[in-house]
């Protein structure tokens, strides 16, 4: 596991839940690039409404919309790192929205193991 805490790097890039890399979510092909790539971590986040660049709204209520709801891939790391995924991350996405902000890390711990013969939270 990456040790991380201080300062760092958050990364999101904002897509829709539509969008694809050779047949596969896009979403879930920046997960895997980030993991093969060594950052301490990614999460997937889907949205309920938003628009982007196309101004066209999307929503979860109406079910003529509810299709390709956007969602938010969020990876934090050192600067350096965050920085060097930047090519792999262009290759990928042509439409959306690629953030970076500044941030601490207070605390980056994996889950403990459960006690022999308890179940995993």
């Amino acid at each position: 596991m990456t040790a991380l805490t201080g300062r760092a790097l958050r990364l999101t890039v904002c897509v829709g839940e539509d969008d694809t890399w050779h047949h596969k979510p896009l979403y879930s092909e920046i997960v895997h690039r980030a993991h093969a790539a060594g950052l301490a971590g990614a999460s997937v986040f889907r949205g309920i409404e938003g628009f982007g660049a196309s101004s066209r709204i999307h929503t979860s209520r109406l079910l003529s919309l509810a299709e390709d709801l956007p969602v938010a891939v969020i990876v934090v790391d050192t600067e350096e790192r965050v920085r060097a995924f930047l090519p792999q991350l262009a290759e990928l996405v042509h439409g959306g929205l690629v953030t970076l902000e500044k941030c601490e890390v207070v605390r980056y711990a994996g889950r403990a193991p459960a006690p022999e013969g308890e179940e995993p939270l």
